[in-house]
């Protein structure tokens, strides 16, 4: 089997990135987690060794809620 020349390879970039990708989006999944997200909220991942603390959002906002009436120059978000 002979090798194809230098020039009609495909050269890869420099990055690793090509030029454009070409998706099938007719195998796509619907994303599961959005129906749980409400309008205006934010998601955060907590990591393992913080999420063992808190055991509801409740009680992350209340916390977060708290420090931030701390920090000099901020004022509390309202509810």
């Amino acid at each position: 089997m002979r090798k194809t020349p230098p020039s009609k390879r495909e050269r890869k970039p420099a990055n690793g990135l090509r030029p454009e990708y070409r998706f099938d989006y007719t195998k796509a999944k619907p994303n599961r987690f959005a129906g749980r997200a409400q309008p205006g909220a934010v998601t955060v991942l907590l990591d393992p060794d913080v999420a063992r603390v808190f055991k509801n959002a409740e009680s992350v906002n209340a916390v977060l809620r708290a420090l931030v009436t701390t920090m000099p120059g901020r004022r509390a978000p309202a509810k």
